[in-house]
C-alpha cells in the first residue's frame, strides 16, 4: 500500500477525520505515510476545519515504525534514526500541539512505540477495552521517541515512565485510564460512536475557546503560578471579545442552545 492510501484524510461538517491505513501492517509507519500523516495534520489547520478524529484502520491503532524500512541485514551501514525522528515524527508532533483546535484519538487496538506516544500527543484519548499501549523501544535497544518520554512523565509521573518504558510491558487501556495516561476505556463496539459524538460536540462548540484551554493546559507544567494566572488573563481577554462567547452568554439568558461558529 503506497504513500497516497496509507493516510485517508476526510472533513465532513467541521470535524477532519483521519485513518492510519496500512492495516496489514498494523498502521506502523514508513517514510510515505509519515509525509502523508504531516500533510493530513497540516491539512487540520485550515478554517474549514474545527476538530479532528484520529484512528486506524483494521485490528490495530498504530504499531509504530515499520521496522521493515531498516532492516539491519540490508543495510551497509547503521541508519541515522535521528534523521527520521526529525523529519518524519518531530514536525508532526509538533503541529499537534500547536494546533488550536481539539484532536480526539480513539485507539482502536493495539498502540505501540510512536504508535503509542502519537496517541499521547493528542488532547483527549478514547481507547477500546482490548486496546494496549506498548512503548516497545526497549525489546530493540532504543529510546522513546515521538514526545514519549515527555508525555509518559508528564501524564503518570517518573516511577510509572520509567517502568513502562523499560519493561516494555504491554499496558491495557482500563489500567492507562485509571492511571491518568488516557481520558477513558470504552466497550469495543461503543468506541467510534463515542469518539464521533465527543468531536462533533468540539466541532460544534465555541472552537476558538476550546483552542485557548488547550494552550493554556499545555503550558502549566512549564510556568510558575504567576505565570500562568498572567495566560489565563489574556486569553480570557481574547475569549471576552469572541463571538462565540456574545452567543454563549445569550443562549444562556434566552434559555435556548446556542449556535456557535468557533468565531
Amino acid at each position: 500500500m503506497g504513500a497516497a492510501n496509507s493516510i485517508v484524510a476526510d472533513v465532513e461538517n467541521s470535524v477532519l477525520t483521519i485513518t492510519l491505513n496500512r492495516p496489514d501492517k498494523l498502521n506502523s509507519f514508513n517514510a510515505g505515510m509519515s509525509e502523508a500523516f504531516l500533510q493530513a495534520i497540516i491539512r487540520a489547520e485550515q478554517d474549514d476545519v474545527r476538530a479532528v478524529l484520529l484512528t486506524g484502520a483494521g485490528r490495530g491503532f498504530c504499531a509504530g515504525q515499520d521496522l521493515g524500512d531498516r532492516d539491519p541485514r540490508k543495510m551497509t551501514q547503521p541508519p541515522d534514526l535521528g534523521l527520521t525522528i526529525e523529519t518524519c515524527y518531530n514536525p508532526v508532533l509538533r503541529r499537534m500541539r500547536a494546533l488550536e483546535k481539539p484532536i480526539v484519538c480513539a485507539v482502536n487496538g493495539v498502540a505501540a512505540g510512536a504508535g503509542a506516544n502519537i496517541a499521547l500527543a493528542c488532547d483527549v484519548v478514547l481507547a477500546a477495552k482490548s486496546a494496549k499501549f506498548i512503548q516497545a523501544f526497549s525489546k530493540i535497544g532504543l529510546v522513546p521517541d515521538s514526545g514519549g518520554t515527555w508525555s509518559l512523565t508528564r501524564l503518570v509521573g517518573e516511577a510509572r515512565a520509567k517502568g513502562l518504558a523499560l519493561t516494555a510491558e504491554p499496558l491495557d487501556a482500563e489500567t492507562a485510564a485509571s492511571w491518568g495516561l488516557i481520558w477513558r476505556a470504552i466497550d469495543d463496539d461503543m468506541l467510534m460512536a463515542e469518539a464521533t459524538a465527543l468531536v462533533n460536540k468540539f466541532a460544534t462548540g465555541p472552537t476558538t475557546g476550546l483552542g485557548m484551554i488547550k494552550q493554556a493546559i499545555q503550558a502549566a507544567s512549564n510556568q510558575s503560578l504567576d505565570e500562568q494566572l498572567n495566560l489565563e488573563r489574556d486569553l480570557q481577554r481574547a475569549a471576552g471579545r469572541t463571538a462565540d462567547y456574545a452567543e454563549g452568554v445569550t443562549a444562556f439568558l434566552e434559555k435556548r442552545a446556542p449556535e456557535f461558529t468557533g468565531k
